[in-house]
């Protein structure tokens, strides 16, 4: 088409793109993977739809003001197979998932609700075990059950059990937990070993033996998060890196926080079972979920007392810096790899290994 004599030239900066950037006509399984095309996912279709400012933070749980109390609220869906794994169970999922998107903004949950889909056909005795190990695990956790709801789906649209779990919890005085308050300097530290639970599931689901049994790390953060605070609620940001990965986590936050993060490649705690398993599959540990850690960035002078505190629990015994918030590549995380390179840790675009919470 021919330019109109004398119109002015359009403003390339000016224009924007309403559809996600990727054609996906019909959802797929990384929708639902936790990196970059669930984002779009919120991005494209549910934020726009249902607005409100609690939407725009990219934080694992709301902050909300109800009644002159700061209030955190969660929700999460489980979906994961097999129902029972080494360390846990879609049950204990179900508890501290939740918990733990409530202890990262420095919550101590309170309260739950819980509802179950099951499939026509699925024994009782199977739905009875889940029931057993979600009420331990509430207990356990110091939170209680106190509403929930039951729905039936026809035999072959479901898979057994799926869960969802909401969860609220008071957020205490001074405590400002969000990306947007990391800065240059931060020290980034990690509570323990990556990549556990991805891989837990990945053998019992794929009938893989690694000569060694591989426990899934699923516990409740609440406890050591607790810790971590006493020492001093000057905390920036915490995220628990369970979907894509300790490098979903890290891309979310430099992408928020419009700072770069530089990882020490050789501190990232991996167990070796892991990296063997990993290594054979093709598969990165920075990428593999996790349940039952958290990723802590901490303002410097405060670091070595926070590190400490970790160390002095039981979830965080394993503790370890694993690198730092810098100027440079605002939004890029970048690896340092043991032969003195960079690579560039991107946001993955999916799930490596899908169903896994």
């Amino acid at each position: 088409m021919r330019d109109t004599p004398g119109a002015p030239a359009p403003d390339m900066l000016a224009w924007t793109c309403p559809a996600p950037l990727r054609d996906q006509p019909r959802v797929v399984m990384g929708h639902g993977g936790g990196g970059a095309l669930s984002a779009e996912l919120v991005e494209h279709v549910f934020a726009p739809a249902f607005g409100g400012p609690a939407l725009s933070t990219t934080t694992d749980a709301a902050t909300v003001e109800l009644g002159g109390a700061r209030v955190a609220f969660s929700t999460d869906s489980f979906v994961v197979r097999p129902l029972f794994f080494p360390g846990g169970s879609i049950g204990d999922l179900a508890v501290n998932g939740t918990v733990n998107d409530l202890a990262m903004s420095g919550a101590r949950a309170a309260y739950l609700s819980c509802g179950f889909i099951l499939e026509e056909g699925v024994e009782t005795d199977v739905v009875t075990r889940v029931a057993r190990a979600l009420g331990e695990a509430a207990r356990a956790a110091g939170v209680q059950v106190v509403t929930g709801d039951t729905k039936v789906v026809e035999a072959g649209h479901g898979d057994g059990v799926y869960i969802n779990t909401s969860g609220i919890g008071l957020i205490p005085p001074g405590v400002d937990l969000r990306p947007q308050r990391v800065v240059p300097g931060d020290v980034v530290i990690v509570s323990g070993s990556v990549g556990v639970h991805g891989v837990a599931i990945m053998s019992v689901r794929e009938g893989l033996e690694f000569g060694v049994e591989i426990e899934s790390d699923c516990a409740p953060l609440g406890g050591l998060v607790e810790a971590m605070l006493a020492v001093t609620p000057d905390l920036h940001v915490l995220r628990d890196p369970t979907r894509g990965g300790l490098a979903a986590s890290l891309n979310e936050i430099a992408a928020a926080s419009g700072t770069g993060i530089v990882v020490q490649e050789r501190a990232v705690p991996v167990p070796a079972p892991v990296a063997n398993a990993c290594a054979i599959l093709g598969l990165d540990p920075m990428y593999v979920a996790n349940e039952g850690k958290l990723v802590a960035f901490v303002p410097r002078p405060r670091a070595d007392a926070v590190l400490a505190a970790m160390r002095a629990h039981p979830l965080g015994a394993g503790a370890t810096v694993i690198g730092e918030v810098v100027e440079e590549h605002p939004g890029m995380v970048v690896a340092r790899t043991g032969l003195g390179g960079t690579r560039v840790v991107d946001m993955p675009l999916g799930e490596q290994l899908p169903r896994i919470c």
